[in-house]
């Protein structure tokens, strides 16, 4: 089959979604199908690789990769509907060029990059999924990005527009399912399919390796959503963990790194940047516990994909996050770490200190993290299911003959580092 996916985001980006797509690339292809990417130029977390004004073609470890422009910037709420219109514009322009295929994946985000994938459809009667990586419009109201009420029912307008033109729309939690169906989607056209950890899953359990006793780790995406500022200072307020001598790094970079950094107060907390695969695959590898946190209004309009690496190291998790929260299901579904809450500073470091002071407690509950990512977050699993939906859209391939699992277990950007880049373009700070 000839597959199109259209990726905001790609390898060389070392976060976010960039890895996610990566992955289910090379899945893919394994799979015999042919893929072909078109992606914005690289710029996430920063526009560090440069920024041409034109179009490019190139290849990355053999999968064919359409490269378009986009006027890049994060920092501001002007900035980044500039950066995704530029990329819709770019995208738009590229389309009459681009080949003939069988289906078309689109990830969202970008969110009004989805219009050309649903004009080209249209125009070429190509079926697309459309894969839902965030809800948009309801992450920028969560998050306040945009509070004019016209501008709001505009974006969801569109979203439902989305929403009707797409063949399938893929979700990666049990909350986005929900979120749709109060929409009003039709449940026959959503599949839940849980993102790949874009890092191998280990041979072994963190629990059955030595580790760092005193080390607590997250990683990726430093964003507003996250709350690290209130879980730098819960971890150094906290006078169990600083008993315990306990440290806390946080490996990854974003737009609230610098207000992260200035509420860090002792030497027990560090940032280090965006770094490369074999760094992070370190820290990995040492910590003793992970950290995953959110706070917002609301419904979910995101799942941390880091999770999914966690569970695949066997890293047992703390999750800093609402009770009803996509994350806090997983989490309880694998037994693979702690729930508590992300509002409470007093409760979250006490969980931690708890978390490191029982050995055998964290062990157990690694495993059995590591164990529920064996089963749901390999990229095999997640292209056998994309195989399911597209066989369900197109008369070119049949579905996988053995049964999948129940759809809460299948899998999951990862936030973090991701293999195939070329020498030369790890992002380090």
């Amino acid at each position: 089959m000839k597959i199109q996916l259209w990726s905001y985001n790609y390898d060389p980006e070392p976060t976010g979604i960039g890895p996610l797509s990566t992955v289910w690339a090379h899945a893919m292809r394994e799979r015999g199908h042919q893929v072909e990417v078109v992606a914005a130029h690289p710029h996430y977390p920063e526009p560090v690789w440069g920024r041409p004004l034109r179009p490019r073609r190139e290849v990355r470890d053999g999968i064919p990769v359409v490269r378009l422009p986009l006027w890049p910037g994060r920092g501001s709420t002007a900035q980044r509907p500039r950066q995704a219109l530029t990329f819709t514009a770019a995208r738009s322009g590229a389309t009459p060029a681009l080949g003939r295929a069988d289906a078309i994946v689109a990830v969202s985000p970008s969110f009004p990059a989805l219009a050309p994938a649903m004009a080209i459809a249209r125009a070429r009667r190509i079926p697309w999924v459309l894969w839902l990586q965030d809800i948009l419009p309801d992450g920028a109201t969560a998050t306040g990005l945009i509070e004019d009420g016209r501008l709001i029912r505009a974006l969801r307008r569109f979203e439902l527009a989305a929403y009707r033109s797409a063949r399938r729309v893929v979700v990666i939690s049990n909350s986005f399912k929900a979120n749709l169906l109060d929409k009003g989607v039709p449940a026959d056209k959503i599949a839940r399919i849980f993102n790949p950890a874009s890092l191998p899953v280990q041979a072994t359990s963190v629990g059955g390796r030595p580790v760092d006793a005193r080390l607590v780790m997250t990683m990726g995406n430093v964003g507003h959503t996250q709350n690290l500022v209130h879980v730098v200072r819960a971890f150094e307020a906290s006078p169990e963990l600083t008993s315990l001598g306990a440290r806390f790094v946080l490996v990854g970079d974003g737009v609230a790194g610098a207000d992260v950094r200035a509420a860090i107060t002792t030497d027990r907390v560090h940032v280090t940047g965006v770094v490369g695969r074999e760094q992070l695959q370190g820290h990995l590898q040492r910590a003793a516990v992970a950290v995953v946190s959110q706070q917002y209004d609301g419904h979910d309009f995101n799942v941390p994909s880091k999770l999914m690496n966690f569970m695949a190291y066997g890293l047992p998790t703390v999750a800093a996050v609402r009770p009803d929260s996509e994350v806090a299901r997983i989490v309880a579904e694998a037994g693979g770490g702690w729930v508590t809450s992300g509002s409470d500073p007093v409760e979250l470091g006490r969980q931690l200190a708890q978390a490191l002071s029982d050995t055998a407690e964290r062990g157990r509950r690694g495993d059995s993290a590591w164990k529920f990512a064996q089963r749901n977050f390999t990229p095999e699993s997640i292209a056998a299911q994309f195989e399911q939906v597209l066989a369900e859209i197109t008369d070119r391939i049949k579905p996988a003959p053995a049964p999948l699992p129940e759809a809460s277990h299948i899998l999951s950007n990862g936030n973090g580092s991701l293999a195939g880049r070329t020498e030369g373009e790890e992002l380090r700070a």
